[in-house]
């Protein structure tokens, strides 16, 4: 299971999927090479001085192999290079047939806590729509409840949109998250991350600003959960609980390759409201214990 979420990790956030190739001559597995290295001396995070040296190393090694199978394997080195652990070349057969998409709960707890789970999420058993609104529907009609708890733990990525526009009414307007490149850092605000669901953040109904969020986090919590959390990041009334997350909160870019494979590079970090930047790192709970639920509505009790 572990390998199955390393593999699930790899297909998270996506900032687009881009062609790749379409006048390269990709025939010969040098030339193959050449082809990635392309995508990844234009887009990849790390690609830096450090890189420009490094990719020599590689390309000498890449005029006197034979295999493709040797030029996937160049390729992978040099996106863990260049692009960080976020980074890899996809084969053209996936795990899609064994990922587990569950759908969210929400439901209340004793003492009038609301709690909602909000699991990895791809869209192909579970609609993007049904996501959102299992947990947005529910939030909206419990607006009373003395606190909520968002829980993160296995939630492995997928499409961040849904997850945020289901804990909206949670959350502020404005810029809720922002991802740096090489180049930039591009805020991205709570009504555009509705209008992507096909929402309207007008007709969201609030919380209070004093109701306090737990957020409960584990070590399997990675990239589009990890982004979520991030939305919460800074926020008066929020405390996270659990473990240190599984350090993947960055943005990829995907590219098609002809032989099927798709190269997933790491373009960004993710940026909190706070300034704070994110990457390959673990992102650390506010409490850190092994008994995160139950904290967490123990704290919620004391506000």
């Amino acid at each position: 299971m572990r390998k199955l979420f390393s593999r699930i990790l790899f297909l998270t956030i996506s900032l687009g999927f881009t062609a790749c190739g379409l006048f390269d001559d990709q025939s010969t597995p040098y030339g193959y090479v050449k082809s990635c290295f392309r995508k990844i001396d234009k887009y990849a995070l790390y690609a830096n001085g450090d890189w420009i040296i490094e990719r020599e190393s590689y390309l000498s090694e890449a005029k006197s192999i034979d295999s493709f199978e040797d030029a996937h394997r160049i390729v992978k080195s040099a996106l863990a290079f260049a692009g960080g652990k976020h980074s890899t070349l996809l084969s053209p057969v996936t795990d899609t047939t064994t990922f587990e998409e569950l759908a969210p709960e929400a439901y209340m707890l004793d003492d009038g806590i609301a709690y909602v789970k909000l699991p990895a999420h791809r869209g192909v058993k579970v609609g993007d729509a049904d996501y959102t609104h299992i947990v947005l529907d529910f939030l909206q009609s419990h607006l009373d409840a003395a606190g909520v708890i968002v829980d993160l733990r296995d939630n492995h990525g997928g499409n961040m949109y849904p997850m945020i526009s289901a804990v909206s009414p949670l959350l502020p307007e404005g810029i809720i998250l922002s991802f740096r490149t090489r180049k930039r850092t591009s805020p991205v605000t709570l009504d555009f991350v509705l209008k992507t669901s096909g929402l309207n953040s007008g007709e969201i109904l609030k919380f209070q600003d004093d109701k306090p969020v737990a957020i409960l986090i584990n070590d399997w919590t990675g990239s589009s959960g990890e982004a979520t959390l991030l939305c919460f990041r800074g926020l008066e009334k929020v405390r996270t609980f659990g473990i240190p997350t599984a350090g993947y909160a960055s943005a990829n870019q995907t590219f098609p390759m002809a032989d099927g494979y798709t190269l997933l590079i790491t373009i960004g970090c993710d940026v909190a409201r706070t300034g704070e930047v994110f990457c390959d790192d673990p992102i650390a709970p506010d409490v850190e214990t092994e008994t995160p639920l139950e904290d967490a509505v123990a704290w919620i009790q004391s506000q």
